[in-house]
């Protein structure tokens, strides 16, 4: 009778190993499970729009000889992977990949993917053209890149996303999570990067996942819930789960059929691994990331074995797994509780470890982070000007340069921390769509000119300067002497009138500058220095790849005054002797006996230096009555090499090993004095050359610094920072900007959120500085201006520190795998990269910086713009228009509104965008309710509708704010949560748009039919 009993288990076996070794369904329809640990699969990749590879190169698959990745392949074989199995889930962000890999789809696939997005299947996040960075992007082009990006997702599949997926930038900007999160209609904010000390603390308090409130001006009507990931990385929870091909992870094998069946094994890893979680993340419910850079190039390998666990895990029944995404897990953690811990402010800086603080990238690559901000603005502006001629259907447009700009946003882009050959690949894209723009500001600029059938053809004779900042502008250095003369277009793409110094390379002093009204103005002949001819031959050989064939001699400057959001003409005409009032030029030599001070300035503004060292030493104002000590320096930080094992200075992480001062304690300078502005010289080393100018109808003092090629010859990578040193007493106590938005506080040596260890004093109190930085005391305030994203810091009371130039010699390990070592070369002459920038320094009575803050800011952001066109000197000028407002001719902007978007859309529409650049509080005057009439915005042109829309325009803004599902703070009750101020709705009669302090709204606006929709104002004046 036993040998009956064991007959017939061994004949169950038997039809059990039959039954487990035919095809298998797995059950992964699993939704959430009340009272169980709900373990959401979130399928995903993380595309880089290029780092250790170009963007081309990821999207195709090519040079795997550096990473093996082809975003191509991770489309295809996701799409296939999700057609098998009606359950399955992918989420997707890089829309620059994105909609390459549509364009190449058949209309049969492109109906199949709008099905699997449709259902749910594949779901777009973020959604913009890249995942940005958050420390070096001006918060326009983070508007502008997610509007690229949410643009095209809307118009091919209706939907807007939802949530923002920021997994792998290197900390996280307070601009990102209201305005890039909240006021684009996110519900949830996750990401991966946070302090290690800060990720501890919130793990042992289940404080991960938050309310972030990050505006102080508009409160709880920003806020957003934000989650940071368990673990310093984005992908699954441990080492086990991977499941690419020829993942080291054990795969799970439930053929009974073969050797070495786990799924018992397996299961009760997934479960341990899940309990885990559920220790420090509040509900019951927890995400795991399955997936990380460039996974999914065989989608399937990694669907099977979370098929495979849905289904044995589930059977298990311990805890419960199911495919998810970000949005359901939103949904399920909203339903769960209604009270979450709050966050303030941001996450910078982030460390990842005890001497590895990601603070060196907020100044990597400075001449690129400096072409990215000036074609920026540059695109602000050739936006407007092909919306006022009208969009050209057939080219050229500014498409392209969108393209590039929000390529170059990505968070290994304009961070600085890509290997060299991407960055080359970045700006080259840069340069393509500037040249395309060109064409586009050229056009519409002789339309301007002269509004008459055919003149777009006019383009061909004007000309642009974009090596201007290397003392390279051909049609200015053109001679005037034979006839000729030189008109000068120059267009303000600000909403208020302006007045600047604009300054010209000539070849000869015998010039006058007249006005539109051909009356002769003001100007000043500088001599060009020989610093300036050597930057010029070396940069414009590297650039165009042949040495420039003449050289300038002179600066011409002159004050140009402009319209709001329009131009102004000037005329340059040769003379038989100089117009300008001759420069008075002097040199001082340091002796130590010489105890005269040197005045700059004629002006309010004097800036005084030492007769004896030949230093700055004092700030004046008669009008504000400053009378203060203000000294400025240059030093380096030794780069910690790393030889050792230890932690070394690069691309990503500023570890400092010794600070060292640059230049001697006397030093010589040589003073040029003009009508317009006064100069002062200062070569501190055989590297670094400073002008600085004092501006007679200024109050703040412009630097420019000439930085490199830093020299290595002693095997010592360096970190070059200047210092303002002030006698203000800051208390530990400085304001940063967030993305060129918000001023946050910063105290040295502190963090709100939890006790910080200090371990490394410098690089722990850096910060990413896109606008500026001031410190202040009782009396007084210093406020420093930058025009590219730098790092900065208040090490000593009453100091500011920007950093303005890396060149260090030994990779930090943290990915990029290449020392930040930049070079060029002009055949067999290579040499470190020299860097030219500028900053601007101002000192005011407490209270009132701001105003010069924010408008200056907006200047530096929005220079103006300059176009040439050479005529004959005896024809006159052949303009039907010599002067041109697009608004009103009454009527400007107010002083704390920005124009930050006016574009001509495909179907003729017009995006709108309006800022309000002041915080509650920031100013007594100017932080309070403003409004715009939209009617003399756009003159003469009637507006049929008005739709204002979410800060990407991808819906509208009431239907947002209805859907958005609305958090609640802990141990909060609604009264006492402030929701900070906001315009009310525009009416359609009077369509004046109210701003309330920090707001930014945005519209569609569509223009009459009936009449021209060219916004050129027909009211053009001579």
């Amino acid at each position: 009778m036993a040998d009956f009993r064991v007959l017939v288990m061994l004949i169950l076996s038997l039809v059990s190993v039959c039954v487990e070794s035919k095809y298998m369904v797995y059950d992964t329809a699993q939704g959430v499970v009340k009272d169980k640990v709900n373990v959401h699969l979130v399928a995903h990749t993380h595309d880089d729009v290029g780092w250790l590879k170009t963007v081309d190169q990821y999207y195709v698959g090519s040079n795997n000889s550096i990473q093996g990745a082809c975003v191509r392949n991770v489309l295809d074989s996701v799409v296939q992977a999700l057609l098998a199995d009606k359950n399955r889930k992918f989420i997707y962000v890089e829309q620059a990949f994105f909609q390459r890999w549509w364009n190449d789809q058949s209309e049969k696939t492109q109906a199949i993917v709008k099905r699997l997005v449709s259902s749910g299947q594949l779901e777009m996040i973020n959604g913009g053209w890249c995942m940005h960075d958050e420390a070096a992007p001006h918060y326009i082009d983070m508007i502008d890149q997610t509007t690229y990006g949410h643009k095209f997702i809307k118009e091919q599949f209706n939907v807007t996303p939802r949530i923002g997926w920021q997994i792998d930038p290197f900390g996280h900007s307070a601009v990102q999570a209201y305005l890039l999160g909240a006021e684009v209609g996110f519900d949830s904010l996750f990401f991966g990067r946070i302090d290690y000390q800060d990720r501890a603390k919130r793990k042992a308090d289940k404080h991960l996942e938050v309310i972030w409130r990050a505006s102080k001006t508009l409160g709880s009507s920003s806020q957003i819930f934000a989650g940071a990931f368990p673990e310093n990385v984005y992908e699954p929870p441990t080492s086990e789960f991977y499941f690419e091909v020829n993942a080291d992870s054990p795969i799970v094998q439930d053929n009974v059929n073969l050797f070495d069946y786990n799924v018992e094994e397996r299961v009760n890893a997934f479960v341990a691994a899940a309990l885990s979680q559920a220790n420090f993340t509040r509900t019951n419910h927890v995400m795991w990331t399955m997936g990380t850079d460039f996974k999914y190039q065989y989608a399937e390998s990694w669907f099977r074995n979370m098929d495979k666990f849905i289904h044995y895990v589930n059977k298990d029944g311990r805890v419960n797994a199911l495919y998810s995404t970000p949005s359901i897990y939103t949904d399920a953690k909203y339903a769960e509780t209604n009270t979450w811990p709050l966050k303030k402010d941001d996450y910078f800086p982030y460390a990842s470890d005890i001497n590895a603080y990601w603070t060196g990238y907020f100044t990597s690559r400075p001449a690129l982070k400096g072409y990215v901000r000036m074609l920026s603005g540059y695109y602000l502006a050739a936006r407007q000007l092909e919306a006022m001629k009208g969009r050209n259907k057939t080219g050229p447009t500014t498409d392209y340069l969108a393209d590039a700009l929000g390529t170059a946003q990505h968070h290994d882009a304009v961070s600085g921390t890509s290997q060299q050959h991407v960055a080359n690949d970045y700006a080259k894209r840069l340069a393509i769509g500037h040249k395309e723009a060109e064409k586009v500001v050229a056009e519409s600029i002789a339309c301007m000119l002269s509004p008459k059938p055919g003149c777009a053809s006019l383009a061909t004779n004007i000309q642009q300067c974009p090596l201007l900042n290397i003392t390279n502008c051909p049609p200015t250095e053109a001679d005037l002497s034979s006839g000729k003369k030189l008109v000068v277009v120059v267009y303000n793409s600000l909403g208020w009138k302006r007045s600047d110094v604009i300054r010209l390379p000539v070849a000869s002093e015998n010039l006058a500058v007249y006005d539109s009204n051909e009356k002769e103005i003001e100007s000043q002949i500088f001599p060009i220095i020989n610093e300036s001819i050597s930057i010029r031959n070396y940069y414009t050989a590297a650039y165009t790849g042949k040495p420039p064939s003449s050289t300038p001699k002179y600066w011409l400057a002159f004050t140009a005054t402009v319209p709001p959001l329009g131009f102004s003409t000037y005329t340059i005409s040769s003379t038989k002797k100089p117009a300008s009032t001759p420069v008075k030029e002097e040199f001082y030599m340091h002796t130590g006996a010489q105890n005269n001070d040197i005045e700059i300035g004629t002006g309010n503004l004097k800036l005084i230096y030492s007769g004896s060292e030949g230093k700055l030493s004092h700030y004046v104002n008669s009008r504000s009555a400053i009378d203060a000590s203000l000294k400025q320096s240059y030093s380096f930080y030794a780069g910690f090499d790393g030889t050792t094992g230890l932690q070394a200075s690069g691309a990503y992480i500023f570890r400092p090993n010794g600070t060292y001062p640059i230049g001697s304690q006397k030093q010589n300078i040589t003073v040029l004095r003009g009508p317009i502005y006064d100069e002062v010289h200062h070569k501190i080393k055989s590297w670094i050359y400073q002008i600085t100018r004092v501006y007679k109808n200024k109050e703040h003092a412009e630097l420019e610094f000439t930085v490199g090629p830093i020299p290595i010859g002693d095997g010592v990578g360096k970190e070059i920072a200047t210092r303002i040193s002030t006698t203000i007493k800051s208390n530990e106590t400085f304001y940063t900007d967030s993305n060129g938005r918000d001023f946050i506080e910063r105290i040295r040596d502190y963090r709100a959120d939890w006790d910080l260890e200090v371990n490394q004093p410098i690089a722990g109190n850096y910060y990413p500085i896109n606008l500026g930085m001031y410190l202040k005391d009782e009396q007084s305030e210093l406020s420093v201006l930058v025009d590219r994203s730098v790092g900065g810091s208040s090490i000593v009371d009453g100091e500011l520190e920007l950093m303005l130039h890396r060149r260090l010699l030994y990779d930090d390990g943290k990915g990029v795998a290449e020392a930040i070592n930049e070079t060029v070369c002009v055949g067999n002459d290579c040499r470190g990269l020299a860097v030219q920038g500028k900053y601007y320094l101002r000192m005011d009575p407490l209270g009132e910086g701001a105003k010069w803050r924010r408008s200056y800011g907006q200047e530096i952001y929005s220079p103006l713009l300059l176009a040439f066109m050479e005529q004959d000197e005896n024809k006159g000028t052949n303009f039907q228009v010599s002067k041109f407002s697009g608004m009103d001719s009454t009527y400007s902007l107010p002083d704390n509104v920005a124009l930050l978007t006016l574009q001509e859309l495909e179907d003729g529409k017009v995006l709108l965008r309006l800022a309000h650049l002041y915080e509650i509080g920031e100013d007594k005057d100017l932080s309070v309710m403003t409004s715009v009439e939209l009617k003399k915005l756009f003159a003469k042109r009637k507006i049929t509708n008005v739709s204002e829309m979410s800060l990407s325009a991808n819906q509208g803004r009431s239907k947002m704010e209805k859907k958005r599902l609305v958090w609640k703070v802990e141990g909060s009750k609604n009264d006492d949560e402030p929701a900070g101020q906001r315009g009310g709705p525009v009416d359609p009669h009077k369509l004046v748009v109210e701003l309330a302090p920090m707001e930014i709204r945005t519209f569609i606006v569509t223009v009459g039919k009936t009449l021209s929709r060219r916004l050129v104002s027909s009211d053009l004046s001579r």
